[in-house]
């Protein structure tokens, strides 16, 4: 299980405050203020709901996904561009990976900069789903 919850530091609450964390026995969780009262609610739920839809937006574009990557990390022959499109067409499966290991600081760091933010009612409820858009061509 991981240490803390995935998205930490990226959530806030319906009031724009921000969501703080804790772990509770061995499982991480979101702490949410309701007006003092400090809840908290298993991460791994809403952990996993968020990543399901951060994936959905891969769906049906892994072939140029995994075309960028390959440029972008110089191995854009055709045996790197065919594990990384078979991986991302699997990528269902590395949830459980994801929600056990949790992901690198720096990846959090990277989503709230490009603007990923999440916004959870007191209950734990996600009401938003704020994903990094491209620039206007204006």
């Amino acid at each position: 299980m991981a240490a803390e919850p995935l998205f930490k530091g990226l959530i806030s609450d319906e009031f724009d405050h921000p969501v703080d964390t804790a772990i509770v026995g061995s499982e991480p969780c979101y702490v949410i203020d309701d007006a003092g009262f400090k809840r908290h609610v298993p991460s791994r739920p809403i952990d996993l709901e968020i990543l399901r839809s951060l994936f959905k937006q891969v769906e049906g574009n892994e072939d140029i996904i995994a075309a960028q990557a390959a440029k972008m990390t110089g191995q854009d022959d055709i045996f790197s561009h065919a594990i990384l499109e078979a991986s991302l067409k699997n990528i269902d499966k590395q949830y459980e990976f994801l929600l056990d290991h949790g992901i690198p600081e720096e990846t959090r760091a990277y989503l709230g900069l490009m603007g990923f933010r999440v916004v959870l009612d007191i209950r734990g409820n996600i009401l938003k789903l704020e994903y990094p858009s491209a620039p206007s061509s204006e």
